[in-house]
């Protein structure tokens, strides 16, 4: 009786193994308001690693031993996922600041070099089990992104953060012309043809057949910007998803939306976007400097009012996923150093006290089997040091370190040195 328990118990646990390595293998699905790899359900805290495709055409082979350090860093701290820009648009220098390099350097003219780092990415990826959201343009000006389509297409060139004359306002008026844009979507939907249907270089692997590739995301925090566009952006969503989805049956499809902040509070544009079936996940960002939820450096003086609106933004969200049946993910949130230091020596209590907030939420949630199936912090900073000489701005040449050009180096990237910062994610990634 009792050997023939323990060929039970040994053959239990060989077929545990087995749905483990099936797991880590297979596509990541959606089965009602979760996800599953496999059999098993899925579910990770991640990282912002825009860079990380970069990284090999920018700086070479150094590029990728800084590549294969960071990721075998965030692997042995239980980081599985990792947000990633995978198209960038414009002529380096074009804009100062701006990525190095980028995927489309001209109007459907495709950098073949920056398209085999996003390859040698996903490769390492792959080997590590680690899974990559990949986003196909960005709302803001700092990778190209919609601005640089509409300047392709006879639109002039669109105001730029950190020059003179720019406005929001201006912002707004400029970008969301690309919904009236066809020419524009166009250009667009051929980088997304030429990319979805790549072969990557390095495996010989088509990206369609990549399980290390979860989803394809429309853009970085597209936005309607003018609420006269709301329905033209919806639109733009529907048939944007809708040919992914005729091109790659393999892979998920999400908008990758801040939430409703992103249609000035109006919670029906964002409902109705996430409702359409081309869209398999829901995404919010929540940043509390950006958002004054906070005043100057006072971190300290208005934590209470970030919690509280943390949790207000999340709930309201998670209502809707719950009425879409959808899972969500919370795939951007971050808050400076203390003191808004950008010295990477700085303490990070507030930082550290933040994460572990939005991280209980993850967690209590995954516990409860709910909506709420990822999170990933912004940024990965790795091994990269802002440069104080440059008031901790970001140069053509430098290292990336997770803080977009367009913004000072160090204000929200956590480094690999932040020690408390990545006690507090083992703490939830190791349970």
């Amino acid at each position: 009786m009792l050997k023939s328990v323990k060929i039970i118990l040994l053959l239990v646990a060989i077929a545990c193994i087995n749905c483990h390595v099936v797991a880590q293998n297979s596509f990541v699905k959606v089965k009602g308001h979760q996800f599953y790899r496999g059999a098993v359900l899925y579910t990770y805290i991640g990282g912002n690693y825009w860079y990380g495709g970069l990284l090999s055409a920018v700086k070479g082979e150094a590029g990728k031993q800084r590549l294969i350090q960071e990721l075998d860093f965030l692997k042995q701290n239980g980081v599985t996922n990792l947000r990633v820009l995978a198209g960038s648009e414009g002529e380096p220098g074009s804009y100062y600041y701006s990525v190095a390099e980028t995927a489309q350097p001209k109007q459907q003219s495709y950098n073949e070099e920056v398209l085999k780092g996003l390859d040698y990415l996903l490769q390492q990826m792959g080997k590590r089990h680690m899974t990559a959201i990949l986003y196909l343009t960005n709302n803001w000006q700092w990778s190209g992104g919609l601005d640089q389509y509409l300047q392709w297409n006879g639109y002039g060139q669109g105001p730029l953060p950190q020059t003179e004359n720019y406005s929001w306002d201006k912002n707004k008026a400029y970008t969301t012309q690309f919904y009236n844009c066809l020419p524009c979507q166009n250009d667009l939907n051929a980088y997304i043809k030429h990319l979805v249907t790549r072969t990557n270089t390095y495996t010989n692997k088509k990206y369609i057949d990549d399980t290390a590739i979860m989803a394809w995301e429309l853009a970085n925090e597209p936005r309607p910007m003018m609420a006269a566009n709301n329905d033209k952006y919806i639109d733009w969503i529907a048939r944007t998803s809708n040919l992914i989805k005729g091109l790659d049956r393999n892979h998920l499809v999400t908008i990758g939306s801040e939430g409703d902040i992103a249609s000035d509070m109006d919670r029906t544009v964002y409902e109705n976007a996430n409702r359409l079936p081309g869209i398999d996940y829901l995404t919010i960002h929540i940043w509390p400097k950006n958002w004054n939820w906070f005043k100057d450096t006072s971190i300290s003086v208005g934590f209470n009012d970030v919690l509280k609106n943390t949790k207000d933004y999340i709930d309201r969200h998670v209502t809707i996923a719950e009425k879409l049946n959808k899972p969500l993910v919370i795939e951007e949130f971050g808050l400076p150093r203390d003191l808004h230091s950008f010295d990477p020596t700085s303490s990070t209590l507030w930082r550290d006290k933040y994460y572990h907030f939005v991280f209980s939420i993850w967690q209590s949630s995954v516990q409860k089997q709910g909506v709420i199936n990822g999170a990933n912090f912004w940024a990965v900073g790795g091994t990269a040091r802002a440069k104080p000489e440059q008031k901790y701005w970001w140069k053509p040449g430098d290292d990336y370190t997770g803080d977009p050009p367009q913004e000072e180096q160090g204000l929200n990237a956590v480094f690999n040195t932040d020690d408390s910062t990545w006690k507090v994610i083992r703490s939830y990634t190791k349970k």
